[in-house]
């Protein structure tokens, strides 16, 4: 059975994030970070994986990425994961 990942990445050169959603986090922050050639994610490398929620179903996973996209969804990034 498959698993699913939210995450959310940091640019600690820009201060941006960016929220994802795979079933293969390592490939997946590999392709932000160095394979993937346009993009919104490579004008702002390096990336750090700031935070990660796992979750049974695909469509469970892909509600919370909408969900963090959203106006509250980007406040609840700031509140509880961009706390440092």
């Amino acid at each position: 059975m498959d698993s699913y990942v939210v995450y959310i990445l940091f640019s600690p050169g820009s201060g941006k994030t960016y929220t994802g959603m795979t079933s293969d986090l390592i490939t997946r922050f590999h392709f932000h970070n160095s394979k993937s050639t346009k993009g919104f994610t490579t004008r702002y490398r390096p990336w750090m994986v700031l935070h990660v929620e796992f979750f049974e179903s695909k469509s469970e996973a892909f509600q919370r990425e909408s969900y963090l996209k959203t106006g509250k969804g980007r406040e609840w990034v700031k509140s509880n994961v961009l706390r440092f």
